[in-house]
């Protein structure tokens, strides 16, 4: 057996170790489970997290914006992760971290950024200029062999491909083989699939808001739909969730069904055109506009979740309820890793966009 790229008696002698990514709320639903198992086999190690923001801009109006991160919400409810730096929204914030950084005087600094991850190569031995370093990096080939010296910075690094892919392996496989080689810590596939431990007050707040709707009182089963993703390519037609909601109550089982309709905040008047546009009763809006675990909390109160690929499908598996996922043929590794609570749709044809998935695809599904 190979021994862990970063030395056990290293491990063994630190306090604390940095780790470095840029998240989005898909990639920490996955990579959360990592950094548990992580904790659990080093609990005398001080966990820190570096979260990156890879829209860093000059531009003050983008601020207010990218500081609202709602990932930050769920980070600062992990009681395993001690410190995170989350203000890195502009250059100035960004060069301030780095300084508060470099006063911890980290002996292990990890990064698994996989975009431009010479960049993050970079960036922990600026934070570390003594620690140990490791970090991703891909074979450079001629295209890349001028970031050769930069790479040289790393005292271990990790090819995050997986060397087998005939099985087409899930994200979190490939995170728990990340954790694999570079600790030694073992993630058992049952210990994969996501979670979240919302608090009590969200919980309360979103049993209060269906009792508001008057749906806490209802004889059929309540639905979330969410057609919105971050890209065009992964989100589905407003006006096809209306047709969605129409086709299910056409069909055995669904005839007195309550639905939540999810919407961004930019989306939220489109969606409530629609709604009012086609007078559907028993029909509410949603956007949780206020705290990351508002999201979850509502999605736990529901029977079935509708969603494109994006973070709402990862949280349905997270609070165990029902998800039939719209996905791109390009992306499997991202697909719900609870099958048995999950069924994908994926478009037709691999070049196709999530609204290439017709409303007739999901009620047959459904059926």
């Amino acid at each position: 057996m190979n021994l862990p790229l970063i030395p056990p008696d290293l491990l063994a002698r630190s306090d604390k170790i940095l780790f470095i990514a840029h998240l989005a709320l898909g990639d920490y639903t996955y990579l959360q489970n990592c950094f548990e198992a992580f904790a659990r086999a080093y609990p005398h190690l001080k966990l820190d997290l570096w979260v990156d923001e890879v829209r860093r801009t000059s531009d003050a109006s983008q601020w207010p914006h990218l500081k609202k991160n709602v990932l930050y919400d769920w980070l600062a409810a992990c009681d395993f992760i001690d410190k995170v730096y989350d203000q890195n929204y502009s250059p100035e914030l960004f060069q301030a971290s780095i300084k508060d950084a470099q006063q911890e005087h980290y002996p292990i600094v990890v990064s698994l950024g996989t975009l431009r991850p010479h960049f993050y190569a970079d960036l922990a031995r600026e934070i570390s200029p003594s620690g140990f370093i490791a970090g991703l990096k891909k074979p450079l080939g001629l295209l890349g062999m001028h970031h050769y010296f930069t790479f040289r910075k790393l005292d271990a690094s990790l090819n995050p491909d997986i060397a087998d892919r005939s099985s087409a392996p899930h994200i979190s496989d490939v995170h728990a083989e990340w954790f694999r080689r570079l600790f030694g810590v073992q993630i058992a596939p049952s210990e994969r699939i996501p979670f979240v431990h919302i608090p009590d007050r969200f919980v309360e707040a979103a049993r209060a808001r269906v009792a508001e709707w008057g749906f806490d009182e209802r004889q059929g089963k309540l639905v979330f739909i969410n057609p919105f993703a971050k890209t065009r390519k992964r989100c589905w037609p407003v006006e096809r969730v209306a047709r969605l909601i129409l086709e299910m109550r056409n069909q055995p089982g669904w005839s007195d069904a309550c639905f939540i309709v999810n919407a961004i905040p930019q989306e939220v008047g489109r969606v409530k055109a629609m709604l009012v546009e086609n007078k559907l009763d028993r029909t509410e809006l949603f956007s949780a506009n206020e705290n990351f675990f508002q999201l979850p909390a509502m999605l736990a109160q529901c029977d079935l979740i509708v969603s494109v690929e994006t973070a709402v499908m990862h949280l349905a598996n997270a609070v165990g309820v029902p998800v039939v996922a719209l996905m791109r043929q390009k992306t499997p590794e991202w697909a719900p890793v609870d099958k048995a609570n999950s069924t994908v749709i994926t478009a037709h044809q691999r070049r196709d966009w999530v609204k290439a998935i017709e409303v007739e695809d999901v009620v047959h599904a459904l059926a």
